[in-house]
């Protein structure tokens, strides 16, 4: 999700701020189950797997944004 960015100014904004550290963790939670699901692991039906792929889509939007306010 932030590919570009350095491991370090990750993990200082995950320290600084709770927020940002919980919806991170979030995010990954959903992206494992999605991936969990697309293979077969974890049985879900397709609305569930949209709606939990929109969840993590907003996510992401927010923690980008949070982010780039922040380091801006």
């Amino acid at each position: 999700m932030f590919e570009g960015q350095s491991q370090d100014s990750l993990e200082s904004m995950m320290k600084a701020n709770p927020e940002f550290r919980q919806l991170y963790y979030r995010h990954r939670e959903l992206d494992k189950k999605a991936a969990d699901a697309s293979l077969g692991v974890l049985p879900l039906d397709d609305q569930t797997l949209a709606d939990m792929k929109r969840q993590k889509l907003a996510l992401k939007s927010q923690l980008q944004t949070m982010y780039e306010r922040i380091t801006n």
